[in-house]
């Protein structure tokens, strides 16, 4: 594992870097380590190729990562990150990465998650997106005796609505968010949003429990895109939205030139 080392105000952080072309300069070098990140947006503003620049930067400095995904089956996502230039093939074939689909329909999604998460073999992780999780029409009740010391059993409410409430809904990415905390690993998560939206995630909870929150724009009407960095824990960072484009190389923050 090759990890940046830096030092503020006498404490020891380890950086990990983004592999975002820009985005580390705006972020004191990098991701803080063991952080999690929400990355949030609209289609097409650039959070998928966000997610695959960062798990390939891991990739090459030879982490173990891990990518969950609820919205394309494992097939679909490799598919789609090798048209944009990343090609996680070896790092499967040698152990390095794993893909795995989660059935949101399926009644043992956040066993199967969870498990996988907390198996602690992974430096990096991305889960795309946590909306999903975050809508399933389960309940999460207390209990003594549940399945990885969570705290919550998942009943079934496939007869009941499917409305959240939004203590039920802050239960379910609590949950989400502890395991991922107790990976130790570093993580993307993401969510979606409208073009129109003005909110930081879907649920609008998972930007106050996330170490890192950034914001991807789509302006269809202008063909421009943006990002903007709304909190980084223990991170010096501008809050102006930098402009970005997405080319052969990714997502790159565009330099201006005075």
């Amino acid at each position: 594992m090759k990890m940046q080392e830096e030092t503020y105000q006498s404490e020891k952080f380890i950086i990990v870097k983004t592999g975002v072309n820009g985005l580390d300069d705006l972020i004191e070098g990098g991701f803080p380590e063991k952080s999690i990140t929400l990355v949030s947006g609209s289609p097409g503003a650039g959070k998928s190729i966000l997610c695959f620049q960062f798990i390939y930067e891991g990739v090459n400095n030879g982490e173990n990562v891990l990518y969950l995904t609820l919205d394309k089956r494992e097939e679909g996502i490799l598919l789609q990150a090798k048209k944009l230039g990343y090609d996680f093939q070896p790092a499967i074939e040698n152990g390095q990465a794993t893909f795995r689909y989660l059935n949101i329909n399926k009644k043992l999604v956040y066993e199967t998650m969870s498990n996988e998460i907390l198996s602690g073999k992974y430096d990096r992780i991305v889960l795309d997106s946590i909306t999903p999780l975050s809508e399933m029409p389960l309940f999460l009740a207390d209990t003594q005796n549940n399945m990885n010391g969570s705290g919550y059993s998942f009943v079934d409410t496939e007869n009941q609505s499917t409305g959240l409430s939004g203590p039920v809904q802050r239960k379910h990415i609590l949950f989400i968010m502890n395991a991922l905390e107790s990976s130790e690993a570093t993580t993307i998560i993401t969510s979606e949003l409208s073009l129109s939206s003005s909110n930081l995630s879907r649920d609008g909870i998972s930007e106050f429990l996330a170490d890192g929150v950034i914001l991807l724009k789509a302006d269809p009407t202008m063909d421009r895109r943006k990002l903007s960095i709304f909190k980084m824990r223990n991170t010096k960072h501008t809050l102006k939205p930098q402009d970005i484009q997405i080319n052969e190389n990714g997502i790159t923050l565009v330099r201006k030139t005075m």
